[in-house]
């Protein structure tokens, strides 16, 4: 590092600047020697793209002179697997245990609607039940959590076994208490066709005959769930029970710098203490994968996340349509680029498996979730899997919750922190400045988990997050 640019890899040939310079703003990439057109330029070691326009030492190096080109990869299955080092020791966390043994770090009621033409009666439910909450001070909220799909799909096939198996997902979900589902009555998503736990109430809109009788007919309901809901505490469980949702939106230039390295030291720490980290978002791991595949438990392991890698290469008409126009003007060029960052999220520890959507997720450690990259869609598959936290980094200023699980959201920089201070909980510019190491920012993220885990409000929890953002995956045509 000098005190303008930072070079992240002895054979990069790309340094990053860390303030704005004669035509090279603060974040983005400064050649640090001539290179000619088709050349591959690195960055983190790794390739980013290939030179289309000459490119003399002290340039700016973005999208007027750096395409994607091409980018084979090694898989290397397993080769850079290491040993988890066990916590000497364990550490905890205030959970709510449920009669089944599954530990939440919240306590909500929910409201789950089968199809759009519901959502308007589940959130008048949930609006006009929030007055009852005040009488049941260990329920957090009862919470509508509504979609635009549902109808004017097919019976079968990806697209409703994705919305089943997410929506199913969340009924299960160990942060709600209990649940109610609400549907209309002729959508295509049949109430009969979900997975729920057994005694979940369900009505639809038809049967009771229309909106008002409905809206009476939940509070009833409501009602009937609040006691028991508030019938918990909190009480020590270990952080082995954690299942933290690693997620990144809105990146730039730092963000493979400073939040998202010091997120994988924290996913690594949480690991050692016998918990679980789900990486997702495939198109923003597209290019890095092969740093995934050589840290895989099995081959078997590795070649599903080629799978999925492969899946997108078909589904998409390309690839490079991302980085957005947002993590361009924060200094990010190709998608092999944002990859390499993206996936620093996920620490060192070996991968031990590789989930489709929404899938419960059972195994412990680092793990792997195929989902897009839109961080609604992604986080909310991700937490039908399981995951009771969520981590989010963000270097251009993302503003997200996600309830019924609770959403840190880290900065990458000190000017998108303090612009924006009240949606964020942790300032990972710190890093920049030598305030402190990685690892000594990813511990005190990983104490700060634990803290939100036990009650503690995050940002977007103040700020009344998590209602909107509840977003299924939708596959398939709309018919």
């Amino acid at each position: 590092m000098t005190g303008d640019t930072l070079l992240l890899h002895p054979e990069d040939d790309v340094a990053v600047a860390l303030r704005e310079l004669p035509g090279v703003p603060r974040g983005h990439k400064v050649a640090v020697h001539d290179l000619a057109v088709g050349a591959p330029v690195r960055k983190y070691g790794q390739a980013i793209g290939v030179v289309t326009a000459p490119i003399a030492a002290g340039d700016h190096v973005h999208t007027h002179n750096l395409g994607m080109g091409p980018h084979d990869r090694a898989y290397d299955f397993g080769t850079e697997v290491r040993p988890v080092e066990p916590a000497s020791a364990p550490a905890s966390f205030q959970g709510i245990v449920r009669p089944d043994g599954r530990v939440a770090t919240r306590n909500y009621i929910g409201i789950l609607t089968s199809v759009n033409c519901s959502a308007t009666v589940a959130k008048r439910i949930a609006s006009r039940a929030s007055a009852l909450c005040e009488e049941y001070p260990n329920v957090d909220g009862v919470v509508a959590l509504t979609h635009g799909t549902g109808c004017g799909m097919a019976a079968d096939g990806d697209g409703i076994r994705l919305l089943r198996r997410t929506l199913s997902g969340y009924a299960r979900h160990p942060n709600f208490a209990a649940i109610l589902v609400v549907g209309l009555g002729c959508e295509v998503n049949q109430l009969t066709g979900f997975d729920l736990p057994e005694g979940t109430p369900t009505m639809t809109i038809q049967e009771l005959g229309g909106t008002s009788s409905t809206v009476r007919r939940g509070l009833e309901v409501i009602r009937e769930l609040l006691p028991a809901a508030n019938a918990v505490t909190r009480e020590p469980v270990p952080a082995s029970e954690l299942v933290l949702g690693l997620q990144c939106g809105g990146s730039d230039g730092y963000s493979g710098i400073t939040a998202n390295p010091a997120l994988g030291a924290a996913a690594d720490l949480l690991i050692r203490h016998g918990g679980t980290a789900i990486l997702a978002e495939t198109p923003e791991v597209y290019g890095a994968e092969h740093l995934l595949t050589r840290r895989a438990v099995s081959r078997a392991v590795g070649e599903r996340l080629v799978e999925r890698i492969q899946w997108w290469e078909s589904y998409a008409e390309s690839m490079d349509n991302n980085p957005s126009p947002g993590n361009k003007a924060g200094g990010l060029t190709t998608i092999l680029e944002k990859s390499l960052g993206a996936v620093a999220k996920g620490g060192t520890t070996p991968l031990t498996a590789v989930y489709e959507y929404a899938e419960p997720v059972t195994e412990r450690g680092f793990v792997f979730m195929d989902t897009p990259g839109y961080d609604p869609v992604s986080a909310t598959g991700q937490v039908a899997g399981g995951a009771n936290l969520i981590c989010f980094t963000t270097g251009r200023g993302s503003v997200y919750g996600c309830r019924p699980a609770p959403s840190l959201k880290l900065a990458s920089n000190r000017e998108t922190y303090r612009a924006m201070e009240e949606d964020m909980d942790v300032d990972c510019g710190a890093i920049l400045d030598g305030e402190v190491t990685v690892a000594e920012l990813g511990e005190r993220i990983f104490q700060l988990v634990l803290e939100v885990a036990s009650g503690r409000r995050t940002a977007s929890e103040e700020l009344g997050f998590g209602d909107e953002e509840f977003a299924p995956w939708q596959l398939g045509a709309v018919m």
